[in-house]
């Protein structure tokens, strides 16, 4: 049988095949809609890639995505300092600030509780909250980790983890439905979930 792609072809298919989401078919087509690119076009992508590769780095305070150490939420005396709100994931703080009435800081756990998928406590950024709590100027802290199994479990584990600890530790209300993910929440629904937080309890 004829040999359908081209060397190059096949290994950006290949590539982009290992994205989330991404099959052979859809590799396929995203490997054509390159290649139909201008080579303006195409090098922009190219120059995009690689600018995101070496300049975005994990903030050392609060760990999202940040091409400064600290990032500028860290770093912004106008938020609220005394209030971290914990998320797994960078892009869980890309879908709270959408919502506009936060103004506390974050903080990224990497992950979740998932031993299915190889994610233990060790994994997560757990150890680094806890340094923040104990320096003592934080009194809340908000976990909005997802409304799934694996969410529910981190949630716990983080609030037995600042058990003892000063800190007033409360979890997102259920305006967010159960197994849901906060990136596919709107805002409204993201908005009623914060204002409506509820204590943990020991």
């Amino acid at each position: 049988m004829a040999k359908v792609y081209t060397e190059s072809i096949g290994r950006l298919m290949e590539l982009l095949s290992h994205m989330p989401g991404v099959g052979e078919k859809t590799a396929e087509r995203l490997a054509y809609h390159i290649l139909r690119l201008s080579p303006e076009e195409g090098l922009a992508l190219a120059d995009a890639i690689r600018d995101v590769k070496e300049k975005v780095k994990q903030c050392s305070t609060c760990f999202q995505f940040a091409e400064t150490d600290p990032c500028a939420m860290c770093s912004d005396a106008r938020r609220d300092r005394a209030t971290i709100c914990v998320v797994e994931e960078p892009k869980d703080v890309a879908a709270i600030e959408q919502v506009g009435s936060y103004r506390g800081l974050y903080h990224v756990l990497c992950g979740r509780l998932a031993p299915l998928e190889g994610m233990e406590p060790d994994d997560l950024t757990v150890d680094k909250l806890i340094e923040r709590v104990r320096a003592g100027q934080v009194k809340e802290v908000i976990l909005a980790t997802n409304a799934d199994m694996e969410g529910e479990a981190t949630a716990l584990y983080v609030r037995e983890a600042l058990q003892g600890l000063p800190v007033k530790v409360t979890r997102l209300a259920r305006g967010i439905p159960s197994g849901s993910h906060l990136e596919y929440a709107n805002s409204a629904v993201l908005a009623d979930a914060l204002n409506g937080r509820q204590e943990m309890k020991k």
